[in-house]
């Protein structure tokens, strides 16, 4: 039987704790207990709320804090954001750093009450205990890659299609202006990728890990080229036929369902954009020999891919990057990303020229807020077709990896190489073909 009594001490405890973080750290916002009360009781109707759906999560923090279980109350509802979003909560918070948070918490305060919860049972359920994410394969064979590949992408195209943009691309967005769509971004994207390969009318261009097709499409209807993809992904890849078969492109473009590492033949110009990061660092240099190989002599290879900032690679390195480990195990298994440097490092030990780096964190943090808000605009949608775990659990994903690229702890780039010979690269002089009008 509950302790009735016990129960309502560690209810009271845990207000003024709260009423306490309230006044100390985040006085913009508000929180909301099981019992149906906010702290403080005078908050704006309009404060973010954190709320908390019962005293065995509590107890769960208390007993193993930490992202892991964080997640879990997350995706089940058990701690929730009322009055707004995640992303609203942090724009209340003050940009303190942690040492400054916990010199201004009462340690007494915390732990006395941290005891009360010792021994509470921690209630359920815990969905996310059972993904498999964490003991995902990343030895770069072919079964492993479309494992992992399809553990992401095979949710559903109905899921996918009411957060990314009409044309369904499913990475960074070239802001030419902040004020731009999504749909606007996206497009500008693609034909900047189109106007650094310099694609010419009658090339053979390939893009590793096409998507759901929108390069190859483009490429083709605005520049002329014979384009081939490749997706491990059968949703993405039956998507992408459709499209090409509606537009009528099927005599310049084709997909196939293949790892990079098996393809044969050659290419004039190739692309990767937002594959990479599934590679896996120890089989980063198998991948670009691969390119190489594929690669005409002279052609040219856009590489387009997430990075990590040098300082924090090497946290990670060392086991001191807790957000890496979630999302190798809840969103992206068997991948981790690199740094700039050692993108271009790599790139030049397996035989190629490096041309141009351009850095679009800050569009990726813009793109990543409107898949965010497109979500959760539609996250009842989205729950009937993948269910509310999923659906909450790629909300906290998407709110982090904004705040993630805000913040500068991730970058992205877009390095434009070409396959190393002696002599001239063929090249403009400078970048202003990539921006005069077409």
């Amino acid at each position: 039987m509950v302790d009735t009594a016990k129960s309502t001490g560690r209810l009271a405890a845990f207000k003024r704790l709260l009423a306490h973080i309230n006044e100390s750290v985040l006085p913009d916002v508000a929180f909301a207990t099981w019992d149906g009360e906010t702290v403080p009781a005078a908050a704006p109707p309009d404060m973010p709320v954190v709320a908390f759906a019962d005293e065995g999560a509590v107890a769960a923090l208390v007993r193993r804090p930490g992202f892991h279980t964080a997640l879990n109350l997350w995706v089940t509802g058990r701690i929730d954001v009322r009055n707004g979003t995640v992303l609203d909560v942090v724009a209340h918070a003050p940009t303190l750093r942690g040492r400054a948070i916990r010199e201004r918490i009462d340690k007494r305060l915390v732990l006395s009450t941290a005891a009360k919860f010792l021994f509470v049972p921690r209630g359920g359920p815990w969905p996310l205990e059972s993904v498999r994410g964490d003991k995902a394969r990343a030895d770069g064979s072919a079964a492993a890659n479309t494992e992992n590949i399809q553990f992401h992408y095979d949710l559903s195209n109905a899921f996918y299609a009411l957060f990314l943009d009409p044309e369904m691309i499913y990475s960074c967005g070239y802001f030419t202006d902040w004020n731009n769509d999504l749909a606007t971004a996206q497009r500008d994207k693609l034909d900047i990728i189109c106007r650094k390969l310099r694609l010419q009318a009658g090339e053979r261009f390939l893009d590793v890990g096409c998507g759901w097709g929108a390069l190859i499409c483009h490429a083709a209807q605005h520049y002329g080229v014979k384009a081939h993809g490749l997706t491990l992904s059968a949703q993405q890849f039956a998507l992408a036929q459709d499209k090409i078969a509606r537009l009528g492109l099927q005599d310049r473009v084709t997909v196939e369902l293949r790892d990079y590492g098996s393809l044969a033949g050659s290419f004039d110009k190739i692309a990767s954009v937002g594959m990479f990061e599934h590679v896996g660092i120890p089989n980063h240099q198998t991948y670009f020999l691969a390119i190489n190989r594929l690669l005409e002599p002279g052609g040219l290879y856009l590489h387009h891919a997430i990075t990590m900032r040098a300082p924090e690679y090497e946290r990670m390195r060392r086991g001191k990057s807790p957000a890496v480990g979630w999302v190798q195990r809840y969103i992206f298994p068997g991948g981790l990303v690199d740094y700039v440097g050692m993108t271009t490092g790599n790139l030049e030990r397996c035989g190629f020229e490096v041309h141009d780096v351009e850095g679009l964190r800050e569009h990726y943090a813009r793109t990543t807020r409107f898949w965010h808000d497109r979500l959760y605009a539609n996250r009842e949608a989205a729950e009937r077709e993948v269910g509310s775990v999923t659906t909450r659990l790629w909300l906290i994903w998407l709110a982090g990896s904004t705040i993630t690229f805000v913040r500068g702890s991730a970058c992205i780039f877009q390095t434009l190489v070409s396959k190393r010979a002696r002599g001239p690269s063929g090249l403009p002089p400078t970048r202003a073909d990539l921006y005069a009008p077409k």
